[in-house]
């Protein structure tokens, strides 16, 4: 049975709002404003969720639909939240032979979560990459940065125990 799939609830605060106001009244009347309100606004927030986009459709007059399709068309932007802690498996060719699949599918029961999701503490997010540039470490992945590699699904259990 599948589990049913846990939303992170927006949690925005007058701060973040206020500067997206500020930005969009800025940039509203240029030409081509879309993308750099986008880009801006995923700095403010650190993704999109459906509550700035209508926040930037409500202040630009662009319909919601449009500022959905480029915000998802565009893999530069995020409709979820970036866990405290992001987890990147490669599932590059080398690390995909070596096992990384395995890796990541252990990931996704383990938290909880697909690819693309943050955990509903905020605590972990999973994505997959292409390549680290770390062949010869296949299989890896990466906690904020931090390389592991060589891994098993074993040793997945550690890897996260020290993030808890």
């Amino acid at each position: 049975m599948l589990a049913e799939k846990q939303i992170v609830p927006f949690s925005g605060t007058k701060d973040q709002e206020e500067s997206l106001l500020k930005m969009i009244a800025e940039l509203k009347d240029e030409k081509g404003a879309l993308m750099p309100i986008l880009q801006k606004a995923q700095d403010i927030y650190g993704y999109l969720p459906i509550e700035v986009q209508r926040m930037i459709s409500d202040e630009t007059g662009i319909p919601l639909e449009k500022i959905y399709g480029v915000a998802t068309f565009y893999s530069q932007f995020t409709l979820s939240p970036k866990g405290k802690y992001q987890i990147s498996v490669c599932l590059g060719t080398a690390c995909y032979v070596k096992g990384s699949g395995d890796i990541y599918s252990a990931l996704t029961k383990k938290l909880g979560i697909a690819g693309g999701e943050c955990t509903p503490d905020g605590k972990f997010s999973l994505d997959a990459c292409r390549c680290v540039g770390a062949c010869g470490l296949a299989p890896v992945m990466m906690v904020n940065g931090e390389v592991y590699g060589r891994l098993t699904t074993d040793d997945i259990d550690r890897i996260l125990a020290k993030y808890e």
